[in-house]
């Protein structure tokens, strides 16, 4: 309860202090975030939409090592794992188009681009909605179970190839340079700040939702197995 209320807090903190802190051309106080061009009031999108496009790379990942650990050892938990974590990232992948989209629609002039930004998570929305096509197509619970684990792996691959690799070997609309220019990470001290607090807070905000989600499949297939 005291962990779930501090993560309650901090979220809600990051949000506050990263849609009421002002934007300004010369910051002079320490509150005060860089104007940057192009985007202006916009560019709080990157305290919220970044941190959700992380949190989908990681729990795509997270569902891979439970996909190679179930063909490890055939632990039915792991495959829970894997496929709890595989839900939560296709979750954040919605989450992450959606913000996405709203912010090419007031910058872009249209909710869609097909930037290769969103072209790529696209592609894996594709994937892992068809990975959970494939897990209620399957009968039988170690069969499925396995093809899942292979099918998390190879998908598991690919997922930061389209989210942090792709879209930067293709020239796009979105403006890189507000987080990384030359090499160098471009914010200001205040901005940083806050950006790694989101991605901090919504790191832990899906380990929190995957325990969570995991202890509920658990209990659902304990009362499935007791037939109530």
């Amino acid at each position: 309860m005291t962990l779930k209320l501090l993560l309650g807090l901090w979220l809600s903190l990051v949000i506050i202090v990263g849609i009421a802190f002002p934007i300004t051309v010369n910051p002079t106080n320490w509150y005060d975030l860089p104007l940057v061009p192009g985007l202006e009031d916009k560019a709080r999108i990157i305290f919220f939409h970044v941190p959700m496009a992380w949190v989908t790379t990681l729990a795509f990942i997270t569902s891979l090592i439970f996909g190679i650990k179930f063909l490890s050892n055939k632990n039915m938990d792991n495959d829970l794992k894997s496929a709890s974590a595989a839900g939560l990232g296709l979750m954040f992948c919605v989450l992450a188009t959606v913000t996405g989209s709203l912010w090419a629609k007031f910058n872009w002039g249209s909710f869609w681009n097909w930037d290769p930004r969103e072209t790529s998570i696209f592609v894996l929305l594709l994937i892992y909605g068809a990975y959970f096509a494939l897990r209620s197509a399957v009968e039988g619970e170690e069969k499925r179970a396995t093809l899942s684990a292979v099918y998390a792996i190879i998908a598991g691959v690919t997922a930061p190839f389209f989210i942090f690799v792709m879209p930067r070997m293709i020239e796009g609309l979105h403006p890189n340079e507000a987080i990384v220019s030359s090499g160098k990470i471009s914010m200001n001290p205040t901005m940083l700040i806050i950006f790694l607090s989101s991605l901090a807070g919504f790191t832990s905000l899906f380990f929190w939702m995957l325990n969570l989600k995991v202890r509920a499949e658990r209990l659902e297939l304990k009362h499935y197995l007791k037939g109530e």
